[in-house]
């Protein structure tokens, strides 16, 4: 169902309905009466753009009501007959595709109209041929790893591990010999992660749990620069030390070829003592952001290291 789907568009997204109602610029109340099927289709519609959800199996149109129209005349149904099909009055699909209109008759109109309507795919940006069949098999170059050894030592645990991957760790995790590290417990001193950045959220929620409960002393995360989330805003920014860095990583891909991001990254750190973190900086390009709790002011942190980041725009890769 399309309200099903908007849900798990926005857990993936990893917003809770309190975060997507601020962004919306609804009450709380408004998201979960809509998760309920419940509301108005100008909320339904602010949230599908709040989330780059878009529908597929309707007409062509550049909002949702104009997808109705297109598609209830593209079958060649008129208003009446379609109230005739769908139970609703005329005046209530005019209204529908005016923009107007309930949810729930919404979703009576396009079970009728367009039983198959389904979420459109989102658009993804790949790196190199190849990648559409294993988009997240893209490994952690030695000369990144050499100042990550320098600065927070040996790697105990590799928990998302590949066979053809460069990290050096007293302990792999490899889903090809059936492991999980999304299950398994981690151990150790340091755990080095370079995520699957298909379920990113996902593995920085299983790090920060396992640091929290002591099954590892010290996590070290690579991951985009992708800050929109609650669990940014509501527990890294608390818990974790994060380090903005300047240029580009140059990944292996699975024949060892290097293909540079599209995007910036990040390391965010768990349990880092500040000599670790010193030591980092001392090696690599970029800007330890502070802690939420240290920071005077909300943002005050994260907007000063940006303005101090922009200036340079050198984009060369990171040593």
């Amino acid at each position: 169902m399309l309200i099903d789907e908007i849900r798990a568009a926005r857990r993936s997204a990893g917003w809770s309905q309190a975060t997507l109602a601020q962004r919306v610029g609804v009450e709380s109340q408004a998201i979960k009466r809509l998760e309920k099927s419940v509301g108005a289709v100008s909320t339904l519609t602010a949230v599908m753009t709040a989330l780059d959800f878009r529908l597929s199996g309707l007409g062509p149109g550049k909002t949702l009501h104009d997808q109705l129209r297109a598609c209830r005349q593209k079958r060649s149904l008129s208003l009446d007959a379609l109230a005739a099909k769908t139970g609703l009055s005329r005046t209530t699909i005019a209204s529908l595709e005016r923009g107007g209109g309930s949810v729930a008759s919404l979703l009576r109109l396009m079970a009728v109209l367009a039983p198959n309507v389904s979420r459109r795919a989102r658009e993804r940006t790949y790196w190199g041929e190849g990648d559409r069949e294993d988009r997240d098999a893209r490994f952690t170059p030695p000369e990144f790893l050499a100042p990550i050894h320098a600065a927070f030592g040996a790697i105990d645990l590799d928990p998302c591990g590949h066979t053809l991957s460069p990290v050096v760790a007293r302990r792999r995790i490899l889903r090809s010999e059936g492991g999980d590290g999304l299950a398994e417990d981690w151990t150790g001193r340091l755990a080095f992660v370079n995520p699957p950045f298909s379920e990113l959220l996902v593995w920085l929620r299983r790090a920060h749990d396992q640091w929290r409960c002591g099954n590892v002393e010290t996590v070290v995360c690579l991951a985009p620069v992708r800050t929109d989330s609650a669990l940014f805003h509501e527990t890294l920014s608390v818990d974790a030390d994060i380090f903005l860095l300047r240029g580009r990583v140059r990944f292996l891909d699975l024949h060892g070829k290097r293909q540079g991001t599209p995007f910036s990254l990040m390391l965010v750190t768990l349990g880092a003592a500040e000599i670790q973190r010193s030591r980092y900086a001392e090696l690599v390009a970029g800007i330890w952001l502070a802690r939420r709790d240290n920071a005077t002011a909300p943002g005050t942190a994260l907007t000063a290291a940006l303005d101090a980041a922009l200036p340079d725009q050198d984009q060369s890769p990171i040593p």
